[in-house]
């Protein structure tokens, strides 16, 4: 297999490596009996947390086996499998002024640009990001809609010369929307319910695409949603403009998702429904896998302790929102048990969600002799003094849940590729195939992505892991959802 990522530079995911400026303390712990009375725990975490070869091969083969069932009928597993009526793929030949909204959080995100067919390609691109007021989060569906369109139109009044509309037609706009969506054609889709902390009233059971165009028509701005999509549908259209072997897409960041280019003789559950091309793609939803994953009492733990109970199990083990929350039960459970910490008060440590995966990554870059940085963050963040051995375990559980949590993204990665090379005989591990990445996990924290990657060779072997490339698709799926329109433009 090889890997096209970008250098894992020192950006905002890291924190600095070096010492912060508060000082300190020197630890008065007795190292030796920590050492020794916590290896129980540790092997037991090792054992329960282990992801040998004989796993992977029954997650990836039970990823394939539900994405089948997901498209035998809805409901028919985990995996969701939804539609998403793109059937038309980005070409290389668009041409055209085009522009994309990025709705999936606190901001949200504008874009436009301009493309100039098969030779020019992408001429020019410009962005502007604007974030969200918080009562507008729990406001109403309305003013949250006229507070995007604003934002749209302010924007769409700064288009400098470089930027052209064809004469005689309308502007338009993909719309990225990472919220949960019945989708029911390439530009409609109808919002199941408000997640990621938005509890908007009269949006769910409507359309949302209905919802912005209304608003777009009441701020008197002239531009029309041609597609709407999901982020990962958005990074597969983006990466697909410049490589035509891209197959799937994945993100990997604060939550995860996958998606696909599907046949559609292969979607039993579409009922007769045609495609132009014959294919299109699906979105997996693979953050509600759960079939044969090892997990222990810290996962089960957490699970127990969320707002979606028993949901999502796939997403809880592989994604940034909770490795770091994994690895602070592990160590408020060794600090109780065994005093890794010494006497240190764990108020602090014993916050949820407190030891964010940032500082999980920034710890196993640490190469000091006295692992000096783990030391700063365990003590800046977690307000708990440590010993270089206690610094030494805190580094092997990092390494444990996050080893785990990559290996079993890439064994998640296989089954969607053994899926597709199962139905198509040859068509995917007989060619190159390119896998899209996006998101900060993936991005900025190095031993995941190694864990990721090595995980995909050992399963593919040496031959067909040739074959699939890994490639990093930074913020793709805003340029993809403007793509997306493109292909979908009312004007082809």
């Amino acid at each position: 297999m090889s890997a096209a990522t970008t250098s894992p530079a020192v950006r905002s995911f890291y924190l600095r490596r070096r010492s912060p400026t508060v000082a300190m303390p020197r630890c008065r712990m007795a190292v030796r009996s920590a050492a020794v009375s916590l290896s129980p725990l540790l092997t037991k975490l090792h054992n329960d947390s282990a992801t040998p070869l004989p796993l992977l091969r029954h997650v990836a083969d039970s990823m394939a086996s539900d994405m089948r069932a997901g498209l035998a009928r809805d409901g028919g597993s985990d995996l969701k499998m939804i539609l998403s009526y793109v059937d038309s793929l980005p070409s290389g030949n668009e041409e055209g002024l085009f522009y994309a909204l990025d709705l999936g959080g606190t901001n949200f995100r504008v874009l436009r640009v301009q493309l100039g067919g098969k030779d020019e390609r992408v001429i020019a691109t410009e962005f502007d990001q604007v974030s969200i007021p918080p009562e507008l989060m729990c406001g109403t569906s309305e003013e949250l809609f006229d507070f995007i369109a604003s934002g749209l139109a302010k924007f769409a009044q700064k288009e400098g010369n470089k930027f052209h509309l064809p004469t005689g037609t309308k502007r338009e706009i993909g719309f990225t929307f990472s919220f949960p969506v019945k989708q029911t054609s390439i530009d409609s889709g109808i919002l199941i319910k408000w997640t990621k902390g938005f509890s908007v009233s009269g949006t769910a059971g409507r359309d949302v695409v209905a919802c912005l165009n209304e608003a777009m028509e009441r701020k008197g701005l002239d531009m029309r949603v041609s597609a709407l999509v999901n982020d990962t549908v958005g990074t597969l259209a983006g990466a697909r403009y410049w490589d035509d072997d891209v197959m799937v897409a994945v993100i990997l960041g604060t939550g995860t998702n996958a998606c696909y280019v599907e046949r559609v003789d292969a979607i039993p559950k579409l009922q007769g429904q045609v495609s132009s091309s014959g294919r299109t793609i699906i979105n997996t939803e693979w953050g509600a896998f759960s079939n044969g994953l090892p997990l222990t009492e810290f996962d089960r733990d957490m699970d127990a302790a969320s707002i979606n109970p028993g949901e999502q199990i796939f997403e809880k083990t592989i994604s940034g929102m909770y490795l770091g929350e994994i690895v602070r039960r592990v160590l408020v459970k060794m600090a109780e048990a065994d005093a890794l910490f010494g006497e240190s008060v764990l108020e602090k440590l014993s916050t949820p969600f407190l030891l964010r995966t940032p500082y999980l990554c920034a710890m196993q870059q640490d190469a000091s002799d006295d692992l000096q940085a783990v030391g700063s963050i365990l003590y800046n963040v977690a307000g708990v003094e440590s010993s270089l051995s206690a610094r030494k375990i805190v580094v092997d559980v990092c390494d444990t849940i996050v080893k785990r949590g990559g290996r079993l993204a890439g064994a998640g990665i296989v089954g969607i590729l053994q899926k597709m090379e199962e139905d198509s005989k040859d068509l995917i591990f007989g060619k190159r195939t390119v896998v899209a990445m996006d998101g900060g996990l993936y991005e900025n924290y190095p031993q995941y992505r190694r864990y990721l990657q090595e995980a995909v060779a050992e399963l593919l072997g040496t031959e067909i892991s040739k074959n699939v490339v890994i490639e990093h698709s930074k913020d793709g799926s805003g340029i993809g959802a403007a793509l997306l329109a493109a292909a979908n433009s009312q004007y082809i």
